[in-house]
């Protein structure tokens, strides 16, 4: 609890007892837990230093080799993803956030990251925190932070807590980056019963380099100087890093103390004061004092630029009495950024934060060598290699395939379609679900049109923003279907990637780049383990079909509850660019009389094997099971169809068929874009299926009735089969012999469904 001793069992000593204080040996595996390092670990960081470490050292320890700092589990398999392109000015994995050539003399900078375990404790707070640490990325780069979306799971809405988590997560992100003047353009809401106690909550942030300068969090020469900026430094967040995310939940502990707490208004100015200052050639360096604090900020910075770091904890400004030099350093108060400056022009740098209101403090010093000495005035307290810190164990593994997801792949589906549910009751009750329908009572907590550059806002496939001073736009999704990763880990992380690209090139945009969330259960189980390497392979499979880089991102492990794993949930942020951003599509139908075809199938056949995975049968078979299925070739091709299409005007609207199938894609074309349409195309086979099966790799497009010719032999020669469906108009959705709805009533269903299944959500708090 704040207050107390990061180790409560050297509470009430004084701050020379623990810096002289060595642990005995052997060292209790309780004082090991609390930093989430296994007792194999300790004794390689013993053997490393050629003894023990003491307790300040074990917490540097602790945070720079946790999952969250270290990647000790991920790291050989995040080398296997792509990582070049020619748009690429940041290689991947080497700043805080990734940057790319977009042309016109400007780039882009997006990251997306977790911020779930804070998030299941703290709801409010984590996910506020969670967009102010995604921020600080992206401006750390030197881009001014223009766009924001999310990735929310949550457990089934009937409980009162995941009522209370969702609606303190959404405030949350909702006040922070309202505050921060920056749009929230889209996301993702989905619930699932294994979210239950752990939900995810990742935040994407986009900005834009206009000047060239890309910083880096870096010194140049030894004798550059180190300053802390923004927030004084408190007692929150205390093992953030090692204890919330490098472990499981357990009934028992005790966290609120590692969550951070926010202040978006300060953040607001630390980005105004950032962005004047490193116009300043005197300011080399810019670094996010994020997870593990000034601990992981200050190292990470000394191990880029290949230097030592002297650090003397007494010069860091604090807002609370009695704070020890192992609460300094682990620290993850907010709104904190770290400057390489070069010596003797110091007054510079704090001249412009005087003029925000803000101190700039002098706490060290790079040096020549490798050796990261930290003081306390003139009382040493740790002299590291920094290699020794920053190069954890790495674990690889080849687990065999778990025998429980050959059995569900394997399952024989119902051969006929469930028994009791019509296809128009099937059809509503779908929309009303909150997974698929409108998550306009989230989207509009959030302000979306600040900065004036949105054109095609929430609620579609991808938003679409406008870049000032050029003719360019860029799309932006985010994307992941847990259920699917769950049957089959590599085919679901092909769709993953699939699916962001697809929703960014509905909008006429080409994908470019792709920035990842790799939210997975324990890397200690065999099951957590084939999981992982099974959905990364599956991205890398699909970026490298689509050419499209990972340019940055995050891993979650340890993802579990006392009920047991998530779903494996890798999440996908897609940005693709528009040469032109007058010449995009956007989901709702653009109005009567166009033509609906439907891009990558040539029948309207049902297809049981469709059913894997989908919410049709999650909703009405109450169960999870089949194999899902992805053609690449086949997916890839028709996407360059519909940009394709939407830029040689052709294409009036655009959705891809996902979630909830063919049937409900139609119905939210039709909803979104306020005009009927009566499908005339024959549906053969099992209408469930045919109406609800999600296969992949298609897309509804609309094209003018009198250019239907024209777009047939462009999607011919593009070699994609374009099956004509029938005709947008009225104020029906016919769908055949099997569906005649009013668009009200649907509309009805898809735009109250969201808010009826989560209305109650009084505080449920523990």
């Amino acid at each position: 609890m704040p207050g107390e001793s990061a180790y409560p069992n050297h509470a009430g000593h004084d701050a020379r007892f623990m810096r002289d204080l060595q642990f005995p040996v052997p060292i209790s595996q309780s004082e090991l837990d609390e930093v989430a390092l296994s007792r194999a670990e300790y004794e390689a960081i013993a053997d490393r230093l050629g003894r023990d470490p003491n307790p300040l050292e074990l917490g540097l320890f602790g945070s720079l080799w946790s999952e969250h700092c270290g990647y000790k589990h991920s790291k050989p398999l995040l080398r296997t993803l792509p990582g070049e392109s020619e748009r690429l000015l940041v290689s991947p994995g080497t700043e805080n956030a990734g940057v790319v050539d977009i042309g016109d003399g400007l780039a882009v900078a997006m990251k997306i990251e977790s911020h779930n375990h804070p998030s299941a404790i703290e709801p409010h707070e984590g996910a506020a925190t969670g967009v102010g640490g995604i921020v600080r990325d992206i401006f750390a780069m030197g881009a001014r932070p223009i766009a924001l979306l999310n990735s929310l799971r949550f457990g089934n809405p009937d409980s009162a807590r995941n009522r209370y988590l969702l609606g303190g997560v959404v405030g949350g992100i909702s006040s922070y980056g309202n505050c921060l003047g920056i749009p929230n353009i889209g996301g993702e809401v989905v619930f699932a019963s294994c979210y239950d106690g752990n939900p995810l909550v990742n935040a994407m942030c986009v900005g834009l380099v206009e000047d060239g300068k890309i910083m880096s969090a870096r010194a140049e020469e030894p004798g550059d100087v180190l300053l802390l900026v923004g927030s004084d430094t408190g007692r929150d967040g205390i093992h953030g890093a090692s204890g919330l995310a490098s472990r499981t939940f357990e009934e028992q502990n005790e966290l609120r103390s590692a969550v951070q707490v926010g202040n978006p208004f300060l953040e607001k100015v630390l980005i105004e004061a950032c962005m004047e200052v490193i116009q300043l050639d005197s300011v080399v360096g810019l670094q996010d004092c994020g997870a593990a604090g000034i601990t992981s900020g200050a190292i990470e910075m000394a191990e880029r630029s290949d230097m030592g770091l002297r650090l003397d904890v007494a010069l860091v400004p604090r807002r609370e009495e009695g704070m020890t030099p192992y609460e300094v350093m682990l620290s993850e108060s907010q709104e904190r950024m770290l400057l390489a400056v070069k010596p003797g022009r110091e007054h510079e740098v704090e001249a412009v934060f005087r003029k925000w209101d803000l101190d700039a403090t002098h706490i060290g010093e790079f040096v020549a060598g490798d050796s990261v000495v930290i003081l306390d005035g003139d009382e040493v307290l740790s002299k590291t290699r920094i290699k020794v810190l920053t190069d954890p164990p790495e674990y690889e593994f080849d687990p065999p395939k778990p025998g429980w997801i050959a059995d569900l792949q394997a399952a024989e589906l119902d051969s006929t379609p469930t028994p009791g549910a019509s296809p128009v009751d099937a059809l509503l009750k779908l929309l009303a679900t909150p997974n698929i329908a409108s998550k306009l009572p989230v989207f509009r907590q959030y302000d979306h049109q600040v900065q004036t550059n949105t054109v095609v806002a929430p609620g579609g496939d991808a938003a679409v923003l406008r870049l000032k001073g050029s003719k360019r736009g860029i799309a932006l999704s985010t994307d992941g279907n847990g259920r699917i990763c769950y049957l089959d880990p590599y085919i679901g992380g092909q769709i993953a990637v699939a699916e962001a690209c697809r929703n960014v090139s509905a909008t006429g945009a080409v994908p470019v780049a792709i920035t990842d969330c790799l939210n997975f259960g324990s890397p200690e189980t065999e099951d957590g383990q084939y999981q992982l390497v099974q959905a990364v392979a599956g991205i890398k499979k699909a970026c490298e079909a689509f050419g499209v880089p990972v340019i940055s991102g995050n891993v979650s492990l340890y993802n579990e509850a006392p009920g047991g794993a998530i779903y494996p949930t890798p999440v996908i942020g897609a940005m693709g660019i528009l040469d032109d951003v007058r010449k995009h599509a956007s989901a709702g139908f653009a109005g009567g009389g166009d033509r609906v075809y439907l891009l990558g199938a040539s029948s309207l056949d049902g297809d049981a094997s469709t059913l894997a995975g989908s919410e049709y049968q999650d909703s009405f078979m109450g169960r999870v099971a089949g194999q899902p299925a992805l053609d690449l070739d086949l997916e890839m091709g028709v996407q360059r169809a519909c940009r394709d299409g939407i830029v040689a005007g052709l294409v009036r609207s655009a959705h891809d068929v996902s979630d909830g199938g063919l049937a409900v894609a139609i119905t939210e074309a039709a909803i979104i874009g306020g005009t009927g349409v009566v499908v005339d195309a024959l549906f053969a086979g099992r209408w469930d299926a045919a109406l609800f099966g999600e296969a992949q790799s298609r897309i509804i497009v609309t094209v003018p009735g009198n250019r239907t010719d024209e777009f047939e032999r462009f999607a011919s020669d593009a070699g994609v089969p374009a099956l004509v469906m029938g005709v947008t108009g009225g104020d029906r959705i016919v769908l055949g012999d099997l569906v005649d709805v009013s668009l009200s009533d649907a509309a009805h269903n898809w735009q109250t469904g969201f808010e009826n299944a989560t209305r109650d959500s009084a505080p449920a708090a523990s």
